[in-house]
């Protein structure tokens, strides 16, 4: 409240202050609407505007982010924070403990604001991916995929930087609080199929050389249209689950051969607005060698 006998300077301060909050509040709702985790679309011009108030993860493989990034950006692709465990499963994502020290070394705690970009191309849909990790991880700060990918902000006109750069970040503790419901062990599909709707978002050739029976097939590249690559729209995502017989008021699980591709199908779920889905990261090679 601004009392009557507060001098003129300070009521002026105290409305520059709401205002510049509001811009903020509008800043972080991004450019799309946002769901659970605080997660949502970014575009390329308001990422430019507002570039340094974000921490920037580069999904693509590390030698693309050498080849040209965005300025500022970190390289953080799936491969290197997935490994084969002890069960001979590729493409495990790195204990929760891990994954938390690396991104703290990078200067990133659960409150950073974080926009994640790739090219749903070479990024094989790693950007989806990192979105899901730090959904996981419990990250309490925005987190916004970059509409188009790196194609949109170089349409835009937007340059890249080659090569390495100097980390500029501290050191920071990155505090988890595990989201596990986004997530689902082998075990449990088999315990809750009555209840679930399985679909398997691998090539053609790979759902033809087997799949977890039940499944419906969508190929991850469904999941984004035009030549920069872009999220399917809401509209755009219910009619094509409708299409192939996805019945939404079932939990929705995506898996591929990992995690990575679903992964993305995942993210592109959560910003339709529908019902809560899992990404099965364990995916076909976990199937597979089950019990």
């Amino acid at each position: 409240m601004i009392m009557s006998g507060m001098p003129h300077d300070s009521k002026s301060s105290l409305v520059v202050f709401f205002l510049s909050m509001l811009l903020s509040a509008n800043l972080f709702s991004a450019s799309a609407p946002v769901f659970a985790n605080d997660l949502g679309l970014i575009d390329a011009p308001t990422l430019q505007q507002h570039i340094s108030e974000f921490v920037i993860l580069d999904a693509r493989p590390k030698a693309e982010w050498r080849a040209g990034h965005i300025p500022g950006a970190l390289s953080f692709s799936w491969e290197g924070y997935t490994r084969t465990d002890e069960h001979g499963i590729p493409y495990r994502i790195w204990q929760h403990q891990e994954i938390a020290k690396a991104l703290g070394a990078m200067g990133i705690d659960e409150n950073t604001p974080i926009v994640v970009y790739g090219d749903a191309d070479k990024s094989w849909g790693g950007e989806g991916w990192t979105c899901w990790v730090l959904s996981w991880l419990g990250h309490k700060g925005p987190i916004r995929l970059l509409n188009g990918g790196v194609q949109a902000w170089k349409n835009g006109g937007f340059s890249l930087i080659q090569g390495d750069e100097a980390a500029m970040k501290k050191a920071v503790q990155y505090t988890v609080k595990l989201n596990a419901a986004i997530d689902i062990p082998t075990s449990e599909i088999e315990n809750k199929k009555a209840n679930i709707v399985l679909v398997d978002t691998r090539s053609t050739l790979e759902w033809i050389r087997g799949k977890i029976p039940g499944a419906v097939h969508i190929p991850w590249n469904d999941f984004y249209s035009g030549k920069e690559r872009r999220p399917l729209l809401p509209h755009e995502l219910r009619q094509l689950l409708k299409q192939k017989g996805v019945d939404t008021k079932k939990t929705v699980i995506y898996y591929c051969t990992g995690g990575i591709r679903s992964g993305y199908a995942w993210v592109v779920h959560q910003l339709a607005g529908l019902p809560n889905a899992i990404n099965y990261e364990g995916g076909y090679e976990a199937w597979k060698r089950k019990q």
